[in-house]
């Protein structure tokens, strides 16, 4: 199936990446650092590439904690003390499926257990958020703290401190690992890595939602719009949270601790095709509005609900075995999402003469 049209071809002709970057750390210290460090690649080295290629260090860092840490397990071990749409596209695209594998990546290193979609979540949210304020404002708003820049510099900074402190530290209660703020009430049997996270959704994701919707309401007020047709647009992503948080709520395997690595790539495909395809409806100047095509990731979701009637009328024994629902919804969602970038790629490239991975020298 295509997914662009004459109309939208006609727009990607037209169409102008615009970003804004408030953050000091980028303003003062990487983006100096980047443009020293671009002048590595030669000329005629494509800039998706170079995407591509940090995208695969991230599916690496993912893959090692995989294999030294297969079960995200939480039980502390026995041990001693401690520019244009070829620009914002891809990249998008990479960003979705690197919130999937990153929280792998630290769910991993800090034992998180299945708090590990939890902290999916926390980056999930704000990027569709921020994905959903581009379409309607047309310029990505990145504010003076955000995720891309101090969010993953401070993961990385979490990855570096558990090399010093060893990863019980943060499956311990707080108490243990803070004993000199073990007095503070109401936390001090709670593990780290849950204060983390409730800190990081009240002072992070929290505040960041609450600006794009305000900022998506005030150009939809400006145009005369409809916010109900604006919020419909979140529909499909809160249908996947909620199929999600179901699915694990009535799981008899509990598969959000036992499976999580399924679970959250198979989601975190998903989630990059809704991402991918919001995307692709501003660069082809779409109408505003809920995209149905955009629910095509979530038809799976119905076979485990099956699932759990037919175990009601059956003793409790499901009709199809959910490793085997998990892992196909897993090659479901990753099988979808490929179809959508090889053809979408393949469409944009056919319709504009270019290519993704290659530049195209002009004619003399």
């Amino acid at each position: 199936m295509g997914y662009i049209g004459h109309h939208g071809v006609a727009t990607l002709r037209r169409y102008k990446y615009s970003g804004v970057d408030h953050s000091l750390v980028a303003k003062y210290i990487l983006q100096p650092f980047w443009s020293r460090f671009v002048n590595i690649f030669p000329l005629w080295f494509p800039p998706n590439m170079i995407t591509l290629t940090g995208f695969m260090f991230l599916l690496t860092s993912a893959f090692l904690g995989f294999l030294y840490s297969p079960h995200l397990d939480t039980a502390p071990p026995q041990m001693g003390s401690p520019c244009s749409w070829t620009a914002s596209l891809p990249l998008s695209g990479c960003d979705a499926l690197a919130c999937a594998f990153e929280s792998l990546a630290f769910g991993s290193t800090a034992m998180c257990g299945k708090a590990t979609f939890w902290f999916w979540f926390i980056s999930a949210v704000p990027f569709y958020f921020a994905t959903w304020e581009h379409f309607f404002t047309n310029t990505l708003i990145l504010p003076i703290v955000n995720g891309p820049t101090e969010g993953l510099m401070l993961i990385y900074l979490c990855h570096f401190f558990t090399f010093f402190t060893g990863a019980e530290w943060w499956a311990q209660d707080f108490q243990k690992s803070m004993p000199l703020l073990g007095w503070v009430p109401f936390i001090s049997e709670i593990p780290v890595y849950d204060i983390v996270l409730c800190l990081m959704i009240a002072f992070a994701v929290i505040p960041t939602i609450g600006s794009n919707i305000h900022n998506v309401y005030k150009v939809v007020e400006a145009r005369k719009g409809s916010m109900v047709l604006a919020l419909a647009m979140l529909f499909p992503f809160g249908l996947l949270l909620a199929g999600v948080l179901v699915w694990s709520y009535l799981s008899p395997s509990d598969i959000m601790r036992n499976q999580p690595h399924l679970l959250i790539i198979g989601t975190g495909f998903a989630f990059g095709f809704l991402v991918g395809r919001m995307i692709l409806a501003h660069l082809c100047d779409e109408p505003k509005g809920l995209k149905t095509g955009m629910c095509m990731s979530l038809r799976i979701f119905h076979l485990q609900l099956q699932m759990r009637l037919t175990a009601r009328l059956d003793d409790g024994n499901p009709l199809v075995d959910e490793q085997l629902v998990l892992l196909m919804y897993c090659l479901f969602t990753v099988a979808l999402y490929m179809h959508f970038a090889t053809s979408v790629i393949h469409e944009i490239t056919n319709a504009l003469g270019i290519h993704c991975f290659r530049i195209t020298r002009k004619k003399a």
